[in-house]
């Protein structure tokens, strides 16, 4: 088949030309490649002798010797030099070989053949370094032809896929990978072809001839061209990156196993109950981590109970009731809702067995993974089951603080991969986290109930009653995520009927704002019963608030005694443990007493909110009592406002708890404040009621305690007040005004104890006291009668000898009274008792213990 040589054939490269010598000597004939490698045109070489044409003049006479032996008949080939043309007189070298002819008359000629030895080296040395670069390359290299069969492949690509070099060509794509890569690279290699677009890092997986193993690699794909630019095939470069692969994969796997743990430690743990935050752990496992997940908590854990470490799960092998109960709090699933089909089968309460469900208390069997883990606290693989979809399980415990607190398993199903070293590590981080955080809010849920159990037992029970007051109270406990406080009332009643009304606030929370508030309620109680001012109640309470920020809860000082240098590095680290104990201990409190008699209440305020007061028909006002410095900081004074008080006025006393939040300033919930309080008239416990509803109470962020109290004075004929000269007949006048009291109030069943008491007191106030003596009886739910005299030597019981005729007059206002007492007035003092109001029944007689106890 004739067809013309198209451009970039080899001849283009090689520049082969040819000329022709007659008889003569001289060139006939001249071909135009010969025109091109010489520089001249047939007209300036054709008759001329070859010599002179273009060999350099100290080689012509060798050349017309080589010359005339080609005329006579002698075949000859060599290396010719001659002068390049446009290149400066540069002289080249051809390789020249004559083939001796004759002419149609028998004459002798011959034909030259001409290659330029540069051009001829250049091609050679290309095909060395291509031979180079295909055959001992470290990649395999490939060439598919036009059909995609394998045209050319070198040894390492051999080696890979077996046999010799040679052995690959004519194979296709479907000998070496299986079918959906074989076609995925069918088609690459087609549009390779005809796009002319090279494709890079084409990865391919694929088994070599006699390999189990999986194996990847990475291909270079770009058409191959002919000299004239005609393709003639596609090349394939191709890469073994399965280490690479690995190495990627175990990279990814431990970004995602930090990324894991970085969302476990942000989601893990954000609320204190323990089955929320075994829920965070499986929103975080699953599908991050794996499929299925369940978390099973020891049932002495969720009830409470407190049990040594290692005693929730038994160690004794030679026991076989399997693990101690525990009860499934958590369960997740990314594939199905089947989840409990899934797991390994234990014994629940009621004798039944199978998988555990959500809810449901259930041993494990003593030999399963599940039992080990628990025992051991070490990561168990449970086997799977070749009827489920689930081929991976690990049972992990989870562990706080050598503590086993319970059970994780995570589960993989069928086409995911098997739990690998590096997720048994993840695996078990993840339960621990898991595990200090219900440990932590189990400890914390432990310590808030004992809290609220203190703090519930030092309020008052129910509604408190008083004389001369409708009381109501309110105490609402901060929500489940906040601790306890510090907030407390308290109604204390005094002597005279009066009433001490208390509302306070630790500072701080937790178990020991809890006990700082009954250690202080208890002082404020026994302050009250004294009957101090409330100036000299709170003075007193912030002592005993000093003292409980002390260490060892003395007095604080600045030093320890002298002031030598010696003691400075020691004195200054107590005030550090102090600041940093005191700080616990600082309260607000506000302390008010009221007499129902003059319908006056005294206040003084350390630090707290001021009161509410609404007048019948007025808008609430606040209560201008000056604030004073908390309880604990000590070294200011404390002030009291008296405010007389209206029939039916209404008094509130609260806590910060009830008026601020971070929703609103202090301002805005004091207006508020105000407004629920000026409403109609209504009952005190509706009043309650509208407060908390129409206030933002809900926050949850503090405690609230609200104390309410309407204001009843006793009235005019439940009193008697009598003013008696300092005279003896004035024991006599204190009887017959007491008698004709009581038979008014129709207590004659109190006649006569009344009687004999007020002598007793009336002569012990002329006897030892000074200036006029006042009587005054009070009937409320008791019989209160008080003798007030300007001494203030204070009486004291004393037991009287045998042979003495006095001072058995208090023991006998002890024996006969319900209660019995002395206070100092800030012109004397008053001594009191008290006698419970007949209901019936016959007055209790004294027994003969009793009236030996006198002698």
């Amino acid at each position: 088949m004739w067809q013309s040589s198209p451009p970039g054939s080899i001849y283009d490269y090689v520049r082969i030309a040819s000329f022709s010598i007659g008889p003569d000597g001289l060139i006939e004939q001249w071909s135009r490649r010969a025109a091109g490698l010489f520089g001249m045109t047939s007209h300036e070489v054709v008759g001329r002798d070859p010599v002179e044409a273009f060999m350099p003049a100290e080689l012509r006479d060798e050349g017309r010797r080589r010359v005339a032996e080609i005329l006579d008949g002698k075949e000859w080939t060599g290396y010719v030099p001659f002068r390049m043309p446009g290149e400066d007189g540069a002289h080249g070298v051809a390789e020249i070989y004559v083939m001796p002819s004759e002419t149609a008359n028998g004459e002798r000629a011959a034909l030259c053949i001409v290659v330029d030895v540069r051009a001829l080296r250049l091609v050679e040395t290309d095909l060395a370094a291509s031979q180079a670069i295909f055959g001992q390359s470290p990649f395999g290299f490939v060439l598919f032809g036009m059909d995609f069969t394998v045209v050319r492949a070198n040894q390492r690509f051999a080696t890979v896929f077996g046999g010799e070099a040679d052995d690959h060509r004519g194979r296709t794509v479907d000998d070496y990978l299986s079918g959906p890569e074989a076609d995925r690279l069918s088609r690459t290699l087609k549009r390779v072809l005809e796009t002319g677009q090279a494709v890079t890092d084409l990865q391919l997986v694929g088994s070599a001839p006699g390999a189990g193993e999986s194996r990847h690699w990475s291909m270079n794909l770009y058409r191959v061209h002919s000299g004239a630019g005609r393709p003639v095939g596609v090349a394939g470069l191709a890469t073994d990156v399965t280490r690479r692969h690995m190495a990627a994969r175990e990279a990814a796997s431990a970004r995602r196993n930090l990324a894991l743990l970085n969302e476990a430690g942000a989601r893990i743990g954000n609320s204190l109950d323990l089955e929320t935050t075994a829920r965070e752990l499986l929103d975080v496992a699953v599908p991050g981590f794996c499929d299925l997940a369940s978390v099973d908590l020891y049932q002495g854990l969720l009830t409470g109970e407190e049990a040594p470490p290692g005693s929730w799960g038994s160690r004794n092998p030679a026991q076989s009731v399997g693990s101690a109960e525990l009860r499934r709090v958590a369960m997740a699933s990314a594939v199905s809702d089947a989840l409990s089909a899934t797991e390994p089968e234990s014994a629940a309460s009621d004798g039944h067995t199978g998988p555990p469900a959500l809810g449901s208390v259930h041993r494990y069997p003593f030999h399963s993974p599940c039992a080990v883990a628990l025992r051991t606290g070490l990561v168990e693989d449970v086997p799977g089951d070749d009827s489920s979809f689930v081929h991976s399980t690990l049972a992990v415990p989870m562990v706080a603080h050598d503590t086993v607190v319970g059970l994780v398993q995570f589960s993989r199903t069928k086409g995911s991969e098997s739990f690998g070293e590096r997720d048994r590590a993840l695996a078990t981080e993840l339960a621990a986290r898991a595990a200090v955080c219900i440990d932590n809010a189990r400890l914390y849920r432990r310590e808030h109930e004992r809290a609220l159990i203190l703090q519930r037992s030092l309020l008052p029970p129910g509604d408190p009653e008083a004389a001369g007051l409708d009381i109501a109270c309110r105490y609402l406990p901060g929500n489940t995520a906040t601790e306890v406080g510090g907030d407390w009332f308290d109604v204390i009643e005094l002597p005279g009927h009066r009433t001490a009304l208390v509302v306070g606030d630790v500072m701080g929370r937790g178990l020991r704002a809890a006990v700082a508030m009954g250690e202080l309620r208890t002082a404020v109680r026994t302050l009250a019963l004294l009957d101090l001012e409330p100036a000299e109640v709170l003075s007193a309470l912030d002592e005993v608030a000093r003292g409980l920020g002390t260490p060892g809860g003395g007095e604080r000082s600045d030093g320890f005694g002298g002031g030598g240098g010696a003691q400075w590095p020691s004195r200054a680290a107590h005030k550090s443990r102090e600041a940093d104990l005191s700080e616990v201990y600082l309260a607000t409190c506000v302390y008010a007493v009221y007499d129902p008699v003059t319908r006056r209440c005294t206040f003084a305020n350390a630090g707290h909110l001021p009161p509410v007061v609404v007048e019948p028909g007025e808008p609430a006002l606040l209560l201008d009592v000056p604030p004073g410095m908390p309880l604990g900081v000590g070294g200011e004074p404390f002030e009291e406002v008296e405010v007389e008080l209206r029939e039916g006025a209404l008094l509130a006393l609260y806590t910060d708890g009830l008026v601020e939040s971070r929703d609103h300033p202090l301002d805005e919930g004091l207006e508020a404040l105000r407004e629920a309080l000026t409403s109609p008239v209504r009952p005190l416990e509706n009043v309650c009621d509208h407060v908390l509803t129409t206030l933002d109470t809900r926050h949850g962020e503090d405690d609230i305690a609200l104390l309410m109290a309407r204001i009843q004075g006793l009235p005019a004929d439940a009193i008697g007040d009598w003013t008696l000269p300092r005279e003896p007949r004035s024991v006599g006048r204190a009887r017959e005004l007491a008698r004709t009291q009581l038979l008014a109030w129709d207590l004659d069943d109190l006649v006569d104890t009344t009687e004999l008491l007020v002598s007793e007191l009336v002569t012990n106030a002329l006897r030892y006291g000074e200036g006029e003596i006042r009587l005054r009886l009070l009937r409320d739910r008791t019989l209160v009668c008080e003798v007030w005299d300007a001494g203030l030597v204070q009486p004291r019981r004393r037991r009287a000898r045998d042979t003495d005729e006095g001072g058995r007059g208090l023991q006998l206002v002890g024996l006969l009274s319900a209660a019995w007492g002395s206070r100092r007035t800030p012109r004397g003092k008053t001594v009191w008792f008290e006698l419970a109001l007949p209901d019936g029944a016959p007055a209790a007689e004294l027994s003969v213990e009793q009236l030996l106890s006198m002698y």
